[in-house]
């Protein structure tokens, strides 16, 4: 590994981060551990940009790792987030997603596992591999003022590098291949989230405003990614909106039935 990756551990049980910290070191990645939220954004805050992937504890004194997350989401930060917890409920891992985390791991967890998720995240975030591409796909894909490269993982929007975390990422893809086409909540929660479709959640209306703060050249008034009213969303790539059932702004649309 030519330039260290940094992690940034954010766990309050010592003996836990310092075992992940030791095992993480022994991979080569540079760790910083700390025991509280608000130091995990005070690390963040000091080089926005230093920081490759969070590993992210839900129980946390003082500000839950469900705060950190949405508010890193929410000053645009989008380095990937793993979150570790010892909360097992579906409640608990759709709000995870909610907040914008991508991928969520259960305590106890195998350290192999844990490893090779934290290796997998980086290696999209990082654009060293491509995501695998549909025959009937080209690798890029140009639409609005993007430009993505699926093999390269290369995101440029108005002629600057934009990194797109894992699930951002799945979830424009499949958009892409699905373009012109209505989907329902339940479809993008089964194929992209791998979740059940009938979870109770709105992490798929968090996600979709986040492609549209990143894409769109007026997120409240979208002309790509379009909410169907008592139907889903469907992706259009040359910004028509010609369907009369198309709402700009979904934060008061309820999950169609």
């Amino acid at each position: 590994m030519s330039e260290k990756k940094h992690i940034l551990v954010v766990e309050d049980e010592e003996h836990l981060a310092v075992g992940i910290k030791f095992n993480l070191e022994a991979e080569g990645y540079r760790v910083t551990a700390v025991g509280d939220g608000v130091s995990a954004l005070k690390v963040i805050e000091q080089d926005p940009y230093a920081t490759d992937l969070m590993v992210l504890d839900l129980m946390l004194p003082g500000m839950s790792g469900y705060q950190v997350c949405e508010t890193l989401r929410q000053q645009g930060k989008n380095m990937p987030v793993l979150i570790l917890s010892a909360r097992t409920l579906t409640e608990d891992r759709t709000r995870g997603f909610e907040v914008g985390a991508d991928q969520y791991l259960n305590k106890p967890f195998d350290l192999d596992e844990l490893l090779s998720r934290v290796k997998t995240m980086l290696t999209l975030y990082d654009r060293r591999a491509g995501l695998h591409v549909p025959q009937t796909m080209a690798p890029e894909y140009t639409f609005a003022n993007a430009v993505v490269n699926f093999e390269t993982y290369d995101v440029i929007v108005g002629g600057e590098p934009v990194k797109l975390t894992e699930l951002l990422m799945k979830l424009l893809r499949y958009f892409i291949e699905n373009e012109g086409r209505v989907i329902r909540r339940e479809e993008l929660l089964v194929e992209v989230w791998g979740m059940a479709a009938t979870a109770t959640t709105r992490a798929v209306d968090q996600f979709i405003r986040r492609l549209r703060v990143i894409f769109e050249p007026d997120s409240s008034n979208p002309r790509y990614f379009l909410t169907i009213r008592d139907a889903g969303y469907r992706f259009v790539s040359d910004g028509v909106n010609s369907s009369e059932d198309a709402i700009t702004d979904d934060s008061t649309d309820e999950p169609p039935e």
